[in-house]
């Protein structure tokens, strides 16, 4: 006991360390985005002379930022969305369900995560192409979709086969069909599971440079952060507006993760212990 009451104090330290080093970048970008330029490269570690907001109405000004900003979260919300339904499913199958091909069709899923997508983009891009979904959202949906399913499935279907089969038997005792059962008595158990591959893929899309650069070339097309590519000119850059853009930008990843982190910890926790 008494170990415990020295070496606590240790552990707050070590912690707060950590704590501080993780945060010290976004409180720098916080920081930066109410400075100009100027002041960026004379003072970039200090505080701003004077709290201005004229970085984000330049930000506004010079690009159609909430523009990118819809389609930024069109894309994430619907590809997420998606990923929950459509690996739901799946995963409750490959989970309950004893057929010979079940392990050959979970080893297909998990292929997906063996093999980079990214090596078959000209391939895709000539299908996009094909079906008309070249500068088209739909396109990065799919895409998100198809990127994020291979790792859902893996922690869906680990957490459905550590869930006792008899909430089941008693809910079909009921007559609950199948679907019933897995949205009114297996999901809701499954909060932290599903948060889990929530904040993940949402995560990969929000941030994803590579395939709107590819397949979105019309402006008013564009995410966050291809569009923002338009603020680096061939000598200078605004980087007050850039750091504006991208606190704004970082947002919605912060508060959806302080909506579920309690979850988000306890599925990531019981993933690897299970």
């Amino acid at each position: 006991m008494k170990a415990t009451i020295w070496t606590r104090p240790f552990y707050y330290v070590i912690a707060f360390l950590f704590a501080s080093i993780s945060l010290y970048p976004i409180i720098l970008m916080v920081l930066s985005s109410f400075k100009p330029s100027a002041e960026i490269f004379m003072n970039p570690l200090s505080w701003p002379e004077q709290f201005s907001l004229d970085t984000y109405r330049t930000l506004l000004e010079r690009i159609p930022f909430m523009t990118y900003f819809y389609n930024s979260v069109f894309t994430s919300v619907v590809s997420v969305l998606l990923i929950v339904i459509t690996t739901s499913l799946a995963a409750f199958y490959i989970a309950r369900y004893t057929f010979w091909w079940n392990n050959l069709l979970f080893f297909f899923f998990l292929m997906g995560m063996m093999i980079p997508i990214k090596l078959g983009i000209v391939p895709l891009f000539l299908l996009m192409k094909d079906l008309g979904l070249t500068n088209s959202l739909w396109s990065l949906i799919f895409m998100y979709t198809a990127q994020g399913i291979p790792l859902s499935i893996l922690i869906l279907t680990g957490f459905f086969r550590t869930m006792p089969i008899e909430l089941e038997e008693a809910a079909r005792i009921d007559g609950a069909s199948d679907l019933r059962i897995l949205w009114n008595v297996l999901l809701p158990i499954m909060r932290p599971a599903l948060a889990t591959v929530i904040i993940i893929n949402f995560i990969q899309a929000w941030n994803d440079f590579f395939f709107p650069l590819i397949f979105i070339s019309d402006e008013m097309k564009k995410t966050i952060p291809v569009g923002m590519l338009s603020l680096f000119g061939e000598y200078s850059a605004d980087w007050g507006s850039l750091f504006a853009g991208l606190t704004l930008s970082s947002l919605p990843m912060i508060v959806l993760f302080f909506i579920a982190s309690k979850q988000f910890m306890e599925g990531m926790t019981a993933g690897a212990v299970k």
